[in-house]
């Protein structure tokens, strides 16, 4: 009988893995993957320094230390709107081939037995989980990503296709010119889209483009050719390659964190930033919390992971939820740029939101607002 098995070794599987070990040292955890790792993840492999706050949390405050940070952020909006500006606390961008498997190596290392497993079937019981007939565990975690196949098995329904979007992720050589920040390049056409320039420090950069589902839909074209396309013409002087393309289940401010003893993290919660397809921190932050009620509340660990969950992340997810909801609107996005442009602690504040778990005080919403009418007056 193992106390945790964990489906799923990304950030989320990882760091419940390595909670419920950091709590109690001699918990029984399992943690399988259908892949072996180091593993590639399509994803735009930004850890932000709120990352770096879990890493430190989970006990490793060093685990990207080699990675060089990056200092700077460049955002257009839109209509054009440019803002190019330090940020108050660097970010970092290392390869999820790279980070994850570090993960995994130092949940090994903690002692988390760690298997190769491609889950199909779960029994539940009054005190414990079957997963295909052959592992029993008191709590699981499913870190199964956004096509999650525990999810399905435990009747909560995918994320629907409105709050669906889809990126394309490659790597490109970088001139050095543009070296030191982050670019996120918006696109007035089939808005929200954007595409990103993110340097790893290695003379190259993670490049991407992403848009809304159901806006890819409307264009009546092939995905392919519109991601790489777009991609393409919104960053011409960084050609991609390695071009990998995955959904993004973005959150509708209120996820289901799971059923009975099985609780759902990061990705598969479709916990994903719906503002700017940010995932890992909420990966990193979920499957923590999981890993801790897993191990204090063995009983019933649910309803503890739920509490845990509202408290850490409730009332930032109502916020993008409603910011989403505005957002809708390029004009909206092109007032809060343009307020950013004008002062720091706001283009400060929309980074909190857009990469931690930051909220919007009434006065900011109020003079974002302000402009956004007074642009459309215009």
């Amino acid at each position: 009988m193992w106390d945790l098995a964990i489906i799923g070794g990304g950030p989320a599987g990882s760091a419940a893995a390595l909670r419920a070990k950091q709590l109690r040292p001699d918990a029984r955890v399992l943690l399988l993957d259908k892949e072996d790792f180091p593993r590639d993840k399509a994803c735009g492999d930004g850890i932000a320094a709120h990352c770096r706050e879990e890493l430190a949390l989970l006990g490793l405050p060093d685990l990207i230390a080699d990675y060089r940070p990056v200092q700077r952020l460049t955002v257009v909006s839109p209509g054009g709107v440019r803002v190019s500006a330090t940020v108050a606390r660097p970010n970092h961008v290392v390869p999820r081939k790279v980070f994850d498997a570090r993960l995994v190596d130092a949940a090994r290392a903690r002692g988390v037995e760690v298997r190769r497993h491609r889950v199909r079937a779960l029994d539940a019981h009054d005190d414990h989980i079957v997963i295909d007939g052959t592992v029993n565990a008191r709590a699981v975690v499913a870190a199964d990503g956004a096509n999650s196949t525990v999810r399905r098995l435990i009747g909560i329904p995918a994320t629907p296709e409105k709050h669906t979007a889809i990126a394309v992720r490659g790597y490109a050589d970088l001139p050095a010119a543009d070296d030191d920040a982050q670019l996120i390049a918006m696109q007035e056409d089939g808005w929200p889209a954007y595409a990103w320039s993110f340097p790893i420090g290695d003379g190259t950069a993670n490049v991407g483009f992403g848009m809304l589902l159901p806006r890819l839909h409307a264009t009546g074209l092939p995905g392919r050719e519109v991601l790489h396309g777009r991609l393409a013409e919104l960053l011409p002087h960084l050609p991609a390659r390695d071009l990998r393309a995955h959904h993004l289940p973005l959150s509708p401010g209120r996820p289901r964190p799971g059923v009975g003893r099985v609780m759902l993290v990061g990705d598969a919660a479709g916990l994903i930033n719906p503002l700017t397809g940010e995932g890992i921190y909420y990966a990193l932050v979920s499957g923590r919390l999981a890993g801790e009620a897993a191990v204090q509340t063995a009983d019933d660990p649910l309803p503890a992971y739920r509490r845990a969950l509202g408290k850490a992340l409730g009332r930032h997810l109502r916020t993008t939820d409603v910011l989403a909801w505005a957002a809708q609107s390029s004009g909206f996005i092109d007032a809060a740029i343009g307020t950013a442009a004008q002062r720091k602690e706001v283009f400060d504040l929309l980074v909190d939101v857009g990469l931690g778990a930051g909220t919007v005080p009434l006065p900011l919403a109020w003079a974002v607002a302000r402009r956004w009418l007074l642009n459309g007056k215009r």
